[in-house]
């Protein structure tokens, strides 16, 4: 009888531009492996999840739990005051660490507290979202939002690890799974390859993959890194304006074909592409139709007050730019008139 073959299991270390960098493992079961990647000489952990996670590592030093609660109410300045009140309150010093455990939201919001925490602590993402996984937790955005739009305040800080637990990914509710399809639809763009003919840990794997060559590349989103945010200008307009009734990769797969619509619009592509991005994004089962009743003139508004925008013009990520070395088409296109990007709106209903 031949040997049981080991769980498939990938790693992809992330180099950054100013020497360091970080190690993101792939696989089912890998949380199991936090403890090595544990800062040397830490000596307390700052578990920072949310209620039914329960994934709460296993790790032989004093451990706080620290909940903050689902949805993108909690996701603001509140909850970070509260969690650096809290860690004070528990003794988490310099030499210590946060572990966040969760999705998206989750790493968002512990690793922007862990950034300015005793002005700044070490922080490690045990991703437990396919949002998280492949996106979210990868290339050291931290964030919350405000009132006035998505992710307004927020840090570049790197983790010292990303542990990606395909194991997490088997009880994600459905509502979840499709919010990580939508940031998996984008990697279509940005030279992931074919995704859907890979199974579950090579697909994660080559997401991080692909992310952590626009992050080595760009750690701060000074140039190519803005290429990430492909589909999220509307994306996360239409979250603003909406109340964050849509889920995040409902709101970027709209984004995905409004974008496509908006290069066709500016004669930058041709019907084909705009057909392939409704084929890729229907092959997902996510919508590629604005929500009924939605306030065009507000959803434009929302998208001039987008972070890649400068001064007082739109700014997008758009295909149409000639082939880059990895067969990258899309490029940061600003100064984009409000009257075209209402007209493609208007096709999007």
């Amino acid at each position: 009888m031949s040997e049981a073959q080991p769980p498939r299991r990938r790693r992809i270390d992330i180099s950054l531009p100013s020497g360091s960098g970080y190690p993101v493992v792939v696989g089912p079961g890998v949380r199991d492996e936090l403890p090595t990647f544990l800062p040397s000489g830490c000596g307390r952990v700052a578990v920072v999840t949310q209620p039914g996670i329960g994934l709460e590592p296993a790790v032989d030093l004093p451990v706080s739990i620290h909940e903050i609660g689902r949805g993108e109410a909690h996701k603001r300045m509140a909850t970070v005051e509260r969690l650096c009140s809290e860690w004070s309150n528990a003794g988490l010093s310099r030499a210590d660490c946060v572990v966040a455990v969760g999705g998206g939201m989750v790493t968002d919001v512990a690793g922007f507290a862990a950034s300015v925490y005793h002005r700044g602590i070490p922080v490690l993402h045990v991703a437990t979202s396919l949002l998280a996984q492949i996106d979210a937790a990868i290339g050291g955005k931290t964030g919350v939002n405000l009132p006035e739009g998505k992710n307004l305040v927020g840090t570049f800080w790197q983790p010292a690890a990303v542990l990606c637990d395909t194991d997490a990914l088997e009880t994600l509710p459905p509502a979840e799974w499709r919010c990580g399809l939508g940031e998996l639809a984008k990697y279509h763009w940005l030279g992931a390859g074919a995704l859907d003919e890979l199974g579950l840990v090579d697909r994660v794997a080559e997401c991080v993959s692909t992310k952590a060559r626009f992050v080595t590349a760009d750690e701060r989103e000074g140039g190519r890194r803005a290429l990430l945010n492909y589909g999220h200008t509307l994306a996360h307009a239409l979250e603003t304006v909406g109340g964050h009734e849509l889920r995040h990769g409902e709101a970027v797969a709209i984004g995905l074909v409004y974008a496509a619509e908006l290069a066709r619009a500016m004669s930058r592509v041709g019907d084909e592409v705009v057909a392939e991005h409704r084929r890729v994004v229907q092959g997902y089962g996510l919508p590629c139709s604005l929500p009924p009743g939605m306030d065009h003139q507000r959803i434009l508004d929302a998208m001039g007050r987008d972070k890649k925008s400068l001064g007082s013009g739109l700014t997008f990520v758009l295909d149409g730019a000639p082939p880059d070395s990895d067969g990258v088409t899309v490029e940061v296109v600003r100064d984009v008139e409000r009257g075209v990007a209402l007209q493609a709106l208007a096709l999007m209903a």
